[in-house]
């Protein structure tokens, strides 16, 4: 199980635990066992504690402790999944950075989001291996593995997999997102 930061963050804007839950359209309980690290929340659950807390999704996850050098192991990277797994993020970047680099991979048929997500920053991702399709307002672009797209996240946009095989990519995000 992962420990959060959550009751650091809701204790500093005077939220209790039922107050966070009913903006998070979560059960007190769920609250209750991801800040005693009982259980792991889902992707979804987590963008919208977030939300509610306003600060950047992985920041639930940081460490305190700000380093001029961060060296993060790949085992040691924090981990969030979708609810069904088809998406699975790893943060390589330390938290609290001015930029956040994640490492995705999007399972045969998946979705980043059920929706179009905005947010307050500029993205870059960058297709390791597989194919990945960017949604990003009305736009489409299948990207193969060593392409790239940048734009503007303020648009609502995401991630789809409409291949067969995982997508693996890298998404550079600054400042770090909701």
């Amino acid at each position: 199980m992962t420990v959060t930061r959550i009751r650091e963050f809701r204790s500093q804007r005077g939220l209790t635990v039922r107050e966070l839950a009913d903006q998070a359209g979560v059960s007190t309980g769920l609250i209750s066992q991801v800040e005693r690290g009982v259980t792991d929340p889902s992707l979804e659950t987590m963008r919208r504690i977030a939300e509610v807390l306003e600060v950047p999704l992985f920041s639930l996850f940081q460490e305190p402790d700000e380093q001029s050098v961060a060296v993060i192991r790949g085992a040691d990277r924090y981990r969030i999944s979708s609810p069904h797994h088809a998406i699975t993020y790893t943060r390589a970047s330390p938290g609290g950075a001015k930029l956040e680099v994640l490492e995705g991979v999007l399972e045969p048929g998946g979705v980043s989001a059920d929706e179009p997500r905005s947010h307050p920053s500029q993205e870059c991702v960058v297709v390791l291996a597989g194919e990945l399709t960017v949604q990003v307002g009305e736009q489409t672009h299948v990207l193969a593995a060593e392409d790239s797209c940048t734009f503007d996240s303020s648009i609502p946009h995401r991630f789809r997999n409409d291949s067969t095989t995982a997508a693996r990519f890298l998404v550079s995000v600054t400042p770090p997102s909701y």
